[in-house]
C-alpha cells in the first residue's frame, strides 16, 4: 500500500531534470524515436506511392491486391501489425525475418527496431496511398493528356507534370501523418524498443515517480511536434507557387487543429487517420 501522505505529491525537480538535464540514455531513446519516425515515413511514402499508382492501374489484379492491402492495414491496429510482424510472422514462416542486430546506414540497430520500422511503414503506406491518390486526382486529367500529346510517355508525364502539381496538395496531410508517426512510435515499446516512452517506463518502475516521468516525456513529444510543424510550414511555403502562403494557418492553429484549410486540402486530409 502507498503511504497516503505521498499521494498527490509531484516532484517538480524530477520533472524539470528530465526536460532540461536529460542523460545519455534518454538521448539515445530520443534519437531512436526520431530515426524510426523518419525511416518509417520514408518507407510509408514509397509504399503509398506504389499503392496509389497500383490503385489507378488498368490491371484488375493490381487494383484488387491494392484494395486488400489498404483495407486490411487500415482496418487493424498498428500494435497488432507490429506484434504479428515481429513475433507471429517468424513463427508462421519458421525463421527469423529480422536479424538480432544489423547495420542501418552506419547505425547498429536491433531486429526489433527493423520490425518496428517495417510495421509502421506498412501501416503508413495504406494511409499515404489514399492521400497521394487524392492528390493525383486533384490535377486535371487534361494535364497528363497534354503531356502525352507533346511526346512524353505516361510515366514521364506523371513524373514531370502531374506529381509536381500534386505535391502542393499532398504535403500538408503528409506532414500531419509524420506528426502521427512520431507519436505512434510509443507503441513500439511493447515489442522491446527502447524509445522515449519505454525510457520513461523504465525510470518510473525504479523510482515510482510515474506522473513526473510521463509528464516529462509528454513535453518531449510536444517539442518534437512543434519542431516538425515549423519545418512543415517552411516546406509548404517553398511549394507554394501561387503565393498563397498568407492563407496558411498559423502555428497555433496548426497545433490546435483550427484555421480555414483550403477545400482541396480538406478533401485530401479526409483520407488520413480517423
Amino acid at each position: 500500500m502507498l503511504d497516503p501522505s505521498v499521494l498527490g505529491a509531484f516532484d517538480s525537480a524530477t520533472f524539470f531534470d528530465r526536460i532540461f538535464s536529460p542523460d545519455s540514455d534518454f538521448a539515445r531513446a530520443l534519437w531512436t524515436t526520431i530515426y524510426i519516425s523518419i525511416f518509417s515515413m520514408l518507407g510509408g511514402l514509397l509504399l503509398g506511392l506504389i499503392s496509389a499508382l497500383a490503385g489507378q492501374s488498368r490491371l484488375l489484379p493490381l487494383r484488387f491486391l491494392n484494395g486488400i492491402y489498404v483495407t486490411v492495414v487500415r482496418g487493424t491496429p498498428v500494435i497488432v501489425q507490429a506484434f504479428f510482424l515481429y513475433f507471429g510472422a517468424s513463427l508462421l514462416l519458421g525463421f527469423d525475418m529480422f536479424p538480432r542486430e544489423t547495420d542501418l546506414l552506419g547505425m547498429q540497430v536491433k531486429g526489433a527496431v527493423l520490425a518496428g520500422i517495417a510495421a509502421l511503414a506498412i501501416n503508413e503506406g495504406a494511409y499515404m496511398s489514399e492521400i497521394i491518390r487524392a492528390g493525383l486526382k486533384s490535377v486535371d486529367d487534361g494535364q497528363l493528356e497534354s503531356a502525352m500529346s507533346l511526346g512524353m510517355t505516361r510515366g514521364q508525364g506523371m513524373r514531370k507534370i502531374v506529381l509536381p502539381q500534386a505535391a502542393r496538395i499532398i504535403v500538408p496531410p503528409l506532414g500531419n501523418e509524420f506528426n502521427n508517426m512520431m507519436k505512434t512510435t510509443s507503441l513500439l515499446s511493447f515489442i522491446g524498443i527502447n524509445e522515449m516512452f519505454q525510457d520513461a517506463q523504465i525510470r518510473y518502475s525504479n523510482d515510482a515517480k510515474s506522473a513526473e516521468h510521463l509528464a516529462a516525456v509528454g513535453v518531449w513529444y510536444l517539442l518534437l511536434t512543434i519542431v516538425w510543424s515549423l519545418t512543415q510550414a517552411y516546406i509548404e511555403r517553398r511549394l507554394d507557387p501561387a503565393g498563397k502562403s498568407d492563407r496558411k494557418p498559423s502555428l497555433l492553429k496548426r497545433l490546435t487543429g483550427g484555421g480555414d484549410a483550403e477545400p482541396e486540402k480538406q478533401t485530401v486530409e479526409a483520407g488520413g487517420h480517423v
